[in-house]
């Protein structure tokens, strides 16, 4: 984050070193946003396979223990469900980004909630986390996204062109899983995230429940 001077800042209660067996669930704009929450807090991120292909990035996310779901391959999300839950019950922190894809922050798309399951499955704590990257005059920074058919390169020489480029994370409630199945959980997380950036669902991307 240093390295492309992006600014951090944090709204919220803050998870801390007794944060654990914690899901945490956030909205996806950039490769940025793992990095940025990885630097408040240690956690193994659940990513789409194509991440691992990511020039510096993907060796990065790699090596702190991501786990990686093949979307093209339907059986593959009851694996990393079964991983994760192995994860959590270990007292792990794990971050997902329940899109599925990035957007270029100016709306939400529909959570999928396949693998919410194994936090149901092991009544761990769900997180969620709305993310925004703001211009001066605090509309969505689009330069930002790596979204749609932008190549790494080309999101890497937009942010280094920016003068003070901001990311800010916000902390919202924690949500119990107790009571929850994985639709309403997931839909609980959406209606947070949504509430707090005051940004329009996606309804052109709307999918059926997982």
């Amino acid at each position: 984050m240093r390295c492309f001077n992006i600014k951090v800042i944090t709204y919220g209660k803050l998870p801390d070193a007794s944060t654990t067996s914690t899901m945490f669930i956030a909205n996806h704009i950039s490769w940025a946003d793992i990095h940025s929450i990885n630097s408040v807090i240690p956690l193994r991120f659940i990513a789409k396979i194509e991440v691992k292909s990511w020039p510096v990035f993907g060796y990065l996310v790699s090596k702190s223990g991501t786990l990686f779901i093949n979307r093209t391959i339907r059986k593959d999300a009851a694996r990393i469900v079964e991983i994760t839950a192995e994860s959590l019950l270990a007292g792990d922190n794990v971050c997902l980004f329940p899109e599925g894809t990035t957007t270029e922050g100016t709306h939400i798309l529909p959570f999928k909630s396949s693998i919410i399951q194994a936090a149901i499955n092991t009544n761990a704590t769900i997180w969620p986390v709305a993310i925004y990257y703001p211009t001066l005059d605090g509309r969505p920074n689009t330069q930002m996204a790596y979204a749609g058919e932008t190549t790494m390169a080309e999101s890497m020489s937009q942010i280094l062109n920016i003068k003070n480029p901001v990311i800010q994370l916000h902390f919202l409630t924690p949500i119990s899983c107790e009571g929850h199945n994985r639709q309403t959980a997931s839909q609980a997380a959406f209606d947070a995230i949504s509430a707090k950036l005051t940004l329009p669902a996606d309804l052109s991307h709307q999918r059926s429940p997982e």
